[in-house]
């Protein structure tokens, strides 16, 4: 097609996908075609818009409309109507972009007008399953630049004067990670590795990259490789992640036939091949040393360090290890320098951070946005604040290996290190939204939890410590704890980070220490009161029918099943405390709401 008057991009992150994407976007075809349209329009499918709470979402260009949750039977209006006669689907459209008669682009919505596209640029842009629209946005101009007018030097140079620090949790400063790699001696050759593992609960920044702009990372990988002198490279990808993968897969296949991989890119003598490992989805794998354990074929646990990987690695030799996100950066800072770059965000953390923002939160989705912005500019004015009118409470940030930050909190920057001063960490981009329903207590053991289940058991404190930890946490969640339960359970965390083998291990206390620090009060509740101020801890709560609501209809005692409700027809019911397992049944029958959780 040389020209197209109309540009349908239909997502197809997994999100959207997960909501139908697909048949939206087989029914687009259909319909443009028995419309005679398919020389006149484009359909073409993306990777992530970033408002996965909306999908599947759909934009037509040029007008730039936003259409949210479209289904199938809903593409045969939009043809018609607007792609045919030109007259915009209103009832359709995102409703945060409609102003009385005015549309407003995307960049004057709450969700986007913050948010500053550095790693998702192409996200939502551009098919990722074409190497020439890529292309055709400076995809592989900065490695064409690197290779021919820059010095493996210099490239290392740039990236340590930009302040680019790592995006996989620790924040160390990429820079000066690739000059420790370049300077180890290439005896045997060098490896260049992409951390794309991604296990924390609720994350899925480097997935949506991946899914959306494969190429960016392809390119960053070559860019790294030619500045260490390493020759091959491999990314390491879970795989229940199978459009990612794919994707992947078509994007390496088309930079070698294109001859940006492979031998003598860009006629430079530069040679560099790149490959896939698929992980099955072992948490501890996102660790460095554990990743490339398994990227050998051996079980996935980590080592010792020193020496480090940039001295002794994959395979026994020196290897330089990024995340997507850290990569994905690569490229933007080689075309437009590093002053460009290290003019955004704060002065010790440069740049942009993507967050995956989910939990109690109305704007679900993928964001980006300028180190240094506020957690409540975050939840309040991009997230779209919190559902149903309730509290905000906490945001837990860096998944397991990081902690809650409470409302109190909410105007601190977000950067590496005011993040570590109040006791979380960025770690890879998670961000969960907690309101006043959630109870503290209850979320520091989920996270335990999954931590005890992931450790891959190699170091006694964090095989047995993190053990520990969940009994005692699970005993206070049941009424059973003492006071001296949880000073126990503080110097036990404090013993784990001290003497854990890797970092992973070292942070698992984080989100119990975090929520120890700003929420004691909930912990001496349930200690003490024996009570679960939030309502969530079974064990801790009490079912009452209130007299004077009840109507004696004898509902509640016909739907419970194990016979803890009593009392004659007409006259109020009563509920046995010793008898009720606290399974909600009868709430959600009684009529007139006359039974409480206390």
């Amino acid at each position: 097609m040389e020209f197209a008057r109309s540009t349908v991009l239909v997502c197809g992150g997994t999100g959207c996908t997960s909501s139908g994407s697909q048949k939206v976007l087989k029914e687009f075809n259909e319909q443009i075609q028995a419309k005679g349209l398919e020389k006149e329009v484009k359909v073409v499918q993306t990777g992530c818009f970033g408002l996965c709470a909306l999908g599947p979402v759909v934009i037509v260009y040029p007008e730039g409309s936003f259409y949210s949750m479209v289904k199938p039977e809903d593409v045969e209006e939009i043809v018609t109507e607007h792609l045919l006669k030109g007259r915009i689907v209103k009832r359709l459209l995102y409703e945060e972009t409609v102003e009385e008669d005015t549309i407003k682009s995307l960049n004057e919505v709450d969700f986007y007008k913050k948010q500053q596209r550095i790693a998702l640029r192409n996200c939502g842009v551009i098919n990722p399953e074409n190497i020439e629209e890529y292309i055709a946005l400076d995809g592989y101009r900065a490695l064409g630049k690197v290779l021919t007018e820059m010095t493996p030097e210099d490239v290392i140079e740039e990236i340590k004067k930009s302040g680019l620090r790592g995006r996989g949790g620790g924040g160390f400063p990429t820079g000066i990670k690739w000059m420790l790699a370049a300077n180890s001696p290439n005896v045997e050759g060098k490896f260049v590795c992409c951390n794309a593992d991604e296990g924390d609960p609720g994350a899925f920044m480097d997935r949506s990259v991946l899914e959306g702009d494969p190429h960016a990372v392809i390119e960053a990988m070559a860019i790294a490789a030619y500045a260490i002198n390493a020759e091959q490279g491999y990314i390491y990808i879970r795989a229940e992640y199978p459009i990612a993968v794919q994707r992947l897969q078509i994007a390496i296949n088309q930079a070698k036939e294109y001859g940006l991989l492979g031998e003598n890119i860009f006629d430079s003598g530069f040679n560099f091949d790149l490959e896939i490992r698929l992980g099955a989805g072992a948490f501890v794998c996102g660790e460095e040393t554990a990743l490339m354990t398994s990227i050998e074929g051996k079980r996935g646990e980590p080592r010792p360090r020193p020496p480090f990987p940039a001295v002794k690695g994959l395979f026994q030799k020196p290897t330089l290890l990024n995340n997507v996100e850290t990569y994905a950066n690569i490229p933007q800072i080689i075309l437009n320098g590093a002053d460009w770059f290290s003019s955004i965000g704060t002065e010790k953390s440069k740049g942009t951070k993507v967050f995956a923002l989910g939990g109690k939160i109305n704007n679900t989705g993928l964001v980006e946005i300028p180190m240094g912005t506020t957690l409540r500019e975050i939840v309040e004015e991009i997230g779209g604040g919190i559902p149903g009118g309730k509290k905000f409470k906490a945001a837990q940030t860096g998944g397991p290996s990081g902690g809650c930050i409470p409302a109190s909190l909410m105007d601190v920057p977000i950067d590496y290190d005011s993040l570590i001063q109040i006791g979380s960490m960025m770690g890879s981009g998670g961000l969960i939204v907690m309101d006043e329903d959630n109870c503290m207590v209850d979320i520091a053991k989920f996270f335990l939890e999954f931590t005890v289940d992931e450790s891959c058991g190699k170091c006694t404190p964090c095989r047995i410590g993190t053990k520990r930890m969940l009994e005692i946490l699970t005993k206070i969640t049941k009424g059973q704890g003492t006071m001296e339960d949880l000073d126990k359970l503080e110097a036990l965390a404090y013993d784990i980070k001290e003497s854990a083998l890797c970092g992973l291990g070292q942070t698992a206390p984080n989100p119990v220490l975090s929520t120890l620090r700003y929420f004691k009060d909930e912990y001496i509740a349930h200690v003490v009161d024996k009570r679960c101020p939030a309502g969530v801890c079974k064990a801790l709560l009490s079912y009452v029918i209130e007299a004077d609501k009840c109507k004696g209809c004898s509902l509640c005692a016909k739907q419970c099943p194990v016979g803890a409700i009593s009392g004659e027809i007409k006259n109020p019911f009563t509920i046995d405390p010793a008898k009720c397992i606290k399974c909600g049944a009868c709430i959600e029958k009684c009529r007139f709401n006359a039974i409480v959780v206390k």
